[in-house]
């Protein structure tokens, strides 16, 4: 709240100089209209509300600024998937494994699945070795973040990149 929005009826006020104490709101708003500044309700739970000496516009600007910073620093991480098949020839797993490392490399993670077409769901050991082999070639430079596991006829791994790998 600023200004003239402010009910209460005394607040502790906060200048440049330090704390000037308890005063009554209209002589605190008072004091901030004669230094051309706006009374800025800081606190307003505390007992008696905390206000401050400040120029609004300003505060408000670089309030945006700091959100727009934060949101520019954040890190987008996104799920990348590799296939895989439970009878995968050793060229083409070398080559899944190439494209799961590089998705690593970037910081995102990377989701490994095994469809399982016709009878081969009978095997679920064959597929979850070939996972669990994927795991081990990536463990210096990923964590599992989820264990091989059964959805429908598909079986998958979340692997995320290692912190410190960054």
């Amino acid at each position: 709240m600023v200004n003239d929005k402010i009910r209460a009826r005394e607040v502790r006020l906060i200048t440049d100089d330090g704390d000037k104490g308890v005063l009554p709101t209209s002589e605190a708003l008072q004091m901030a209209i004669n230094q051309d500044m706006d009374l800025v309700l800081v606190q307003a739970t505390a007992k008696p509300p905390v206000a401050k000496i400040m120029d609004y516009g300003k505060f408000k600007f670089d309030a945006q600024k700091r959100q727009r910073e934060a949101r520019k620093n954040q890190k987008i991480v996104t799920v990348k998937e590799v296939r895989l098949s439970p009878v995968i020839d050793e060229n083409d797993f070398n080559t899944r494994l190439k494209a799961a490392i590089k998705f690593l490399g970037q910081g995102n993670k990377v989701k490994a699945s095994i469809r399982f077409k016709g009878r081969a769901i009978t095997h679920k050991e064959i597929g979850r070795a070939v996972l669990d082999r994927l795991a081990e070639a990536t463990k210096d430079i990923a964590k599992v973040e989820q264990r091989a596991k059964m959805d429908g006829r598909s079986m998958f791994l979340v692997l995320a990149p290692k912190e410190n790998n960054k």
